[in-house]
């Protein structure tokens, strides 16, 4: 268990959304403004750690056959958990981001998550995973939702930051415009881990 290596890979190596390419469908979808990421963000990290964990302390006797089956299950439960709770405590929050909760149950992070990795480590090292990934993903989420909020509305969490006079790219509020700044990100991702493989190979 390498917590430093496990939150790098999470965080930025092998970052969810921008690496792993996982996610596309809630990404593009939910990202329009900073509450809507950071509620779909957080309900994610909960799912995942929770699922990790469950997941990895059953992992000697589930039957192989029927393991996928059993995450699938295993992840529901947690999904239906989080989305009572935030029908609950944020109702706001959950009616923005609609069938987007209930569909994390297929959402492939935690699925992948929990063949690649729960499956095969601790309880302790999937948590941990799962807090990581958790993050990863949570960050990507803020940033595609700070760039098409600020510049597609002038404003950051429903509070105006531009001068009324700025005349918003509407475009980036459309499902286009997560293209766009989706494709800049990965781009900018892609870049960073080239530089940053080509420097080491130079030592």
């Amino acid at each position: 268990m390498n917590l430093g290596k496990q939150f790098k890979e999470g965080v930025i190596t092998n970052n969810p959304v921008l690496v792993q390419l996982l996610g596309m469908c809630s990404t593009l979808a939910i990202t329009t403004n900073i509450p809507n990421g950071l509620g779909m963000g957080v309900s994610v990290l909960i799912i995942l750690t929770a699922s990790n964990v469950a997941i990895s302390a059953i992992r000697k006797i589930v039957p192989n056959k029927i393991r996928i089956a059993m995450y699938i299950v295993v992840i529901a439960g947690f999904v239906t958990c989080v989305d009572l709770l935030l029908q609950a405590f944020v109702p706001s929050i959950a009616a923005s981001l609609g069938v987007f909760i209930p569909l994390i149950v297929v959402n492939c992070i935690i699925l992948g998550r929990a063949e690649s990795f729960a499956s095969k480590n601790s309880i302790l090292a999937s948590a941990w995973d799962g807090i990581c990934q958790g993050i990863g993903y949570t960050l990507v989420l803020l940033a595609m939702c700070a760039v098409r909020e600020l510049f597609g509305a002038g404003t950051l969490a429903g509070i105006q930051v531009l001068p009324k006079s700025y005349q918003p790219a509407g475009v980036l509020t459309l499902p286009v415009g997560g293209f766009l700044v989706l494709g800049c990100l990965i781009a900018a991702m892609q870049w960073a881990l080239s530089k940053s493989k080509k420097k080491e190979e130079s030592k």
